[in-house]
């Protein structure tokens, strides 16, 4: 509980003006966009800068008062979701772009920068920025770095982890460290960096990162392939990252997802088909039309009823947007949609495809299917009530049939969302008991007060549903 005494000298750290505790406030603050989760925090409070952060850290540390650092809450875990109360950080005033460094293709910003409005910077100097996560107009970096964020680009240029050089870290007794800097190269002890990316703000607070550029890409090209047949669609994810070809972007949709989205955003996608793939290649412009043309034949051998290439950027941007947008459209439907990511080896996509749809038939739930298939990252999407207290358990018994198939095919529970809170109970799953207590004894290490986001990746009981504390 955060005593007066306490709220006090939180005030005198960074202004009463930002330390909020108002009802409205905390109830703003009290859920993210995972549906099922929602607990009130204590207060809200906005450092201006690291030291207040420092100052902030150590207090709240001292006193054993929970810390859940905050982005735009648009992570799909509950991993803001302060289900223990404490304290809230919010990064809106460390929202900066420190420099951008030509000479060394790194960008150096503050956790509070939105995703979209980095890469459009980088862009105007001709530089690229590839990890696009689909909220990337409303996340921030510090949300892509907690939850090591993915996007359409992920299976060429991997995910947020790989264009991290360097942070600025401030521990949970109040210290603030730097990891790594503009370097290629950096062997020195530990690599801390790496660990911070993905710990899900429960092994210290990111005030600072300076991430890798590359430069833009000469061309890029945009492809829409049509199936009747969903293993079809799958198949060919396969069979064309065994051919070597590695696409920007290569992205599954089946027709329940293509009803909605087009229902969405009226572009005119096919929604007489039963999936489609997304596939982009950019670089030069010899090698896209080549690997463009082999994915064309690979497509039609793996009996695909049409391929078209986008004439232009316009219409390119309108399939890429509609991509992105299928969550939005999907949530349109049903009063609760839950949203998961279950991963498995680019050759056992088929084999999953497949099972979702038993498996959902199997529970008679609806489960749309699309995402990010030639990284073998699936999002099976279920729309539902959570007011429908029969119906929710069944749709939780889907999802952990779904989770132990992946794990069956070599996958695991989460290629990109986290673990968070949502899927603390099924993290035995893929790591098994030795590996969550490895976990568990760097975070001992780290926060031995556990005031550091506590009540995520570790399970403490059954899956909550909606909780509302004061």
């Amino acid at each position: 509980m955060l005593t007066q005494k306490v709220k006090k000298q939180l005030e005198n750290i960074v202004g009463k003006e930002n330390v909020e505790d108002s009802q409205a406030a905390k109830l703003v603050y009290s859920y993210d966009a995972t549906p099922q989760f929602q607990s009130l925090p204590d207060a809200i409070v906005s450092p201006r800068n690291t030291e207040e952060v420092s100052k902030i850290v150590k207090l709240c540390n001292d006193h054993n008062i929970p810390i859940v650092p905050r982005g735009s809450g648009t992570n799909l875990c509950a991993g803001t979701c302060p289900i223990e109360g404490g304290i809230v950080l919010l990064f809106k005033h460390m929202n900066n772009i420190i420099e951008i460094d030509e000479d060394n293709l790194t960008v150096t910003v503050q956790p509070g920068v939105i995703t979209l409005d980095l890469i459009q910077e980088v862009e105007k100097k001709g530089l690229f920025y590839p990890p696009d996560p689909s909220s990337m107009k409303i996340s921030t970096i510090g949300g892509n770095l907690n939850e090591n964020s993915g996007g359409l680009r992920g299976l060429k240029y991997g995910v947020t982890r790989d264009y991290v050089l360097g942070l600025e870290v401030v521990l949970p007794n109040g210290h603030i460290i730097r990891t790594g800097g503009k370097l290629a190269k950096d062997v020195a002890g530990y690599d801390l960096t790496r660990l911070f990316i993905g710990s899900e703000g429960t092994l210290g607070i990111i005030t600072e990162a300076t991430l890798k550029l590359v430069p833009m890409p000469e061309t890029k090209k945009t492809m829409l392939a049509l199936y009747q047949d969903l293993e079809a669609a799958a198949r060919s994810v396969s069979k064309i990252i065994a051919n070597r070809i590695i696409p920007t972007t290569l992205e599954f949709l089946d027709q329940p997802t293509l009803e909605v989205v087009e229902d969405f955003t009226k572009i005119g996608l096919p929604t007489n088909v039963k999936a489609v793939l997304l596939i982009e290649q950019d670089g030069n412009k010899e090698q896209v039309d080549r690997d463009l043309d082999k994915i064309q034949k690979i497509c039609l051998e793996e009996s695909a009823i049409s391929v078209q290439i986008a004439q232009t950027e316009e219409e390119a941007n309108e399939l890429r947007t509609a991509r992105r947008s299928a969550l939005s459209a999907l949530a349109r439907l049903k009063p609760t949609t839950i949203l998961e990511d279950a991963t498995v080896p680019r050759s056992e996509i088929a084999k999953m495809v497949k099972a979702i749809e038993e498996i959902a038939n199997q529970y008679n739930v609806r489960i749309c299917t699309f995402g990010h298939a030639g990284d073998g990252n699936l999002h099976p999407t279920c729309l539902t009530d959570v007011r429908d207290q029969e119906e929710m358990e069944r749709v939780e018994k889907a999802f952990e049939a779904i989770f132990q198939k992946a794990i069956e095919l070599g996958g695991t529970i989460t290629g990109e969302h986290g673990v968070g809170a949502m899927k603390a109970p099924y993290l035995h799953l893929k790591l098994g008991e030795s590996g969550i207590l490895a976990m568990k004894q760097i975070k001992q290490a780290f926060d031995p007060n556990h005031i550091m986001n506590p009540g995520k990746v570790f399970a403490k009981s059954e899956r909550k549903r909606v909780v509302v504390t004061s």
